[in-house]
């Protein structure tokens, strides 16, 4: 499954309030962790996040203290008390079948030793794949069998409904819906490598005009160096968004289409430069491409408090509506 779609079936589980143990398996990088750490903010739920692979069994077990003659299991305190939230463990095929062990009598009887899960809460975990070349530890039969197993591979339109709210840099976002392929490309023999995780780490450091190689490798950096010189033949944004289009031609090369139709996306402040933005595409530019920048005007707007405002634009256009059929639950 995409990430969108994990992220909506995880968002069942907690509505259904149906506390199955679950694993998450995918590639590095590609936001299992992020997903469960949104959805524990946004459904206002602790999230306490242990990885396994840095643990010894007594520190999940705890430490015995003699009490009256008789040793006491004295739990650690990173362990969730009371309330309600999820207890997410990652990285756990990457710790040691011991390890592993302890972590099986928590996720199936929700106790170790002393210690019991409260009731309010999840046990949720995620693991990388053998063919990921992650130093992994094959799981025990009795262990898988006692969690929900959801696979999730990277998808570029995840990561661009992520980005285009989350502050990744316009350019980075345009690159990549040129070159999707590069969102994630796994390779072992390089430190750096392209991943959804490493492109937000990119983003910053363009942000703050330094090289993106570090985080996504030398080659990809050369590509999106390259690409981001064709900004130089971009057609001026600020008069579009302004109303003030007349006679500014859409882009022939395809790299500049996307890059366009990302940067009027991303500076459209408010719903009147968004609906000028549309009226120019929808004059200059076939369907595919003006359905293509709806989409994410659509989640730009409604982040911004504006998709109320521009859909009362759109509807009083009526060369815009044959534009709006498909996007009818956006708008």
């Amino acid at each position: 499954m995409t990430p969108s779609e994990l992220k909506t079936y995880l968002e069942h589980l907690i509505r259904k309030n149906l506390k199955i143990s679950t694993m998450i398996w995918g590639a590095p990088g590609i936001g299992k962790s992020s997903i469960v750490g949104q959805l524990a903010k946004e459904n206002n739920l602790e999230f306490v996040d242990v990885r396994l692979s840095q643990l010894a069994p007594t520190d999940l077990r705890g430490l015995p203290v003699a009490v009256h003659n008789t040793s006491k299991w004295y739990p650690p305190e990173f362990l969730p008390r009371n309330g309600a939230g999820i207890f997410f463990l990652d990285e756990l095929n990457m710790a040691p079948p011991a390890m592993q062990g302890v972590a099986q009598q928590l996720i199936l009887d929700r106790k170790v030793g002393s210690y019991s899960v409260p009731e309010g809460w999840y046990v949720w975990a995620a693991g990388n794949r053998k063919e990921d070349r992650a130093a992994v530890f094959d799981m025990p039969s009795p262990l898988a069998n006692r969690f929900l197993h959801l696979g999730v591979e990277p998808d570029f339109q995840s990561f661009k409904t992520y980005a285009l709210t989350n502050g990744v840099h316009e350019q980075i976002i345009a690159f990549l819906s040129f070159r999707s392929t590069l969102l994630h490309k796994l390779d072992s023999r390089q430190a750096a490598w392209p991943s959804p995780r490493s492109w937000v780490m990119a983003s910053k450091l363009h942000e703050c005009g330094l090289s993106i190689a570090p985080a996504v490798g030398e080659a990809t950096a050369g590509e999106f160096v390259a690409f981001i010189s064709l900004y130089q033949t971009l057609p001026s944004l600020a008069p579009i968004l302004e109303g003030k289009a007349e006679n500014i031609p859409f882009p022939e090369e395809p790299s500049a289409r996307y890059a366009t139709a990302i940067g009027l996306t991303m500076r459209a402040e408010n719903a009147d430069e968004a609906y000028n933005a549309f009226t120019w595409l929808s004059q200059v530019a076939t369907a595919e491409w003006v359905q293509l920048f709806v989409a994410d005007l659509c989640r730009m707007m409604r982040n911004k408090g504006q998709m109320g405002h521009l859909a009362q634009l759109v509807q009083k256009d009526l060369k815009l509506q044959q534009f709006i059929q498909d996007f009818q639950e956006l708008l």
